[in-house]
């Protein structure tokens, strides 16, 4: 039954992202393995109709937000209004407070409001005035950025981007799905409506059954290979320790998607450079890119 309802929400996903299979099962593997999800890519290529059709199909709460250069922390967290009636101040919650958030064009946004999800995507929890307030459980970020060359642009510190533990690009459709998609998707994905495939308590067990995937003493071995690696290779930046416990937990969740209950190298090998690219670059994508890769091949796994 969890092999089938998986096989639905990512067939139902296609319906959105026409042509991107690979990328589904990536932004799937984010979400069963409790990580927050950044998109980047050119404007128009589907960032925000993939999160729309996610938050749908798993019937969770959904709030987007457009980032601009003028908005504020209490913006997105919320803020305390005195009430008179109370003689106390009442704090009125933002759209943080939805299961799933879509922080649309995050990097149009200064650094002071970026730094507003740190404690939110790490804790699941904000602060506002000294109270602590708990998000909702599951809670999600998928964020969405336009390439750094565009104006307008506040680069993301590497703290935030610590935060997310994958990153995509969904790049263009080929000539089959473009022209399926002018054939018969005239109306915007967004004003579709999918049916809801799983519970959230459903979500909740899923996510528990990929805690449980196994994984053997030498391909633990293998993940702290692909680390230690990027420590020592002398562009861009090396690997958290964050970022070692987020590859091994997507790399479980992809196994997961596959119908393993145990990993494989292929399993790390699959996730690696949705994991390590945006935090390893200096500079451009593309720099990440070729850094991945380079060390995916310079480290054999044996087992």
């Amino acid at each position: 039954m969890t092999q089938q309802n998986l096989s639905q929400i990512i067939k139902q996903l296609e319906i959105v992202l026409l042509g991107k299979p690979d990328q589904i099962k990536l932004a799937l593997t984010c979400i069963l393995a409790k990580g927050h999800l950044l998109i980047e890519d050119l404007p128009g290529m589907g960032k925000t109709s993939l999160s729309h059709g996610i938050a749908q199909t798993l019937g969770l709460s959904y709030q987007r937000v457009q980032f601009t250069s003028d908005m504020l922390p209490a913006d997105i967290l919320g803020v305390s209004i005195f009430d008179s009636e109370q003689s106390q101040f009442v704090f009125h919650p933002g759209p943080i407070f939805k299961q799933m958030i879509l922080a649309d064009e995050i990097n149009r946004a200064s650094p002071k409001t970026q730094s507003a999800l740190l404690e939110a995507m790490a804790e699941h929890q904000i602060t506002v005035d000294g109270v602590t307030h708990p998000l909702p459980n599951p809670f999600f970020v998928i964020a969405t950025q336009n390439p750094s060359e565009q104006s307008g642009t506040f680069p993301l510190p590497e703290s935030q981007l610590d935060r997310f533990m994958m990153r995509l690009s969904i790049g263009y459709p080929s000539a089959d799905a473009e022209l399926e998609m002018l054939k018969n998707h005239v109306q915007s994905p967004q004003s579709t409506t999918l049916p809801q495939c799983i519970t959230q308590l459903e979500l909740i067990e899923l996510q528990q059954m990929v805690d449980k995937v196994s994984a053997s003493d030498a391909l633990l071995g293998y993940i702290l290979a692909l680390i230690d690696a990027s420590r020592v290779q002398k562009e861009g930046f090396g690997l958290s320790p964050r970022a070692s416990k987020a590859l091994l937990q997507a790399a479980k969740a992809w196994a997961f998607i596959q119908g393993r209950t145990y990993l494989v190298p292929e399993d790390v090998q699959a996730v690696f450079s949705s994991v390590a690219e945006h935090r390893i670059r200096s500079s451009s994508q593309q720099q990440g890119e070729a850094i991945s890769q380079k060390i995916l091949s310079s480290i054999n796994p044996i087992l």
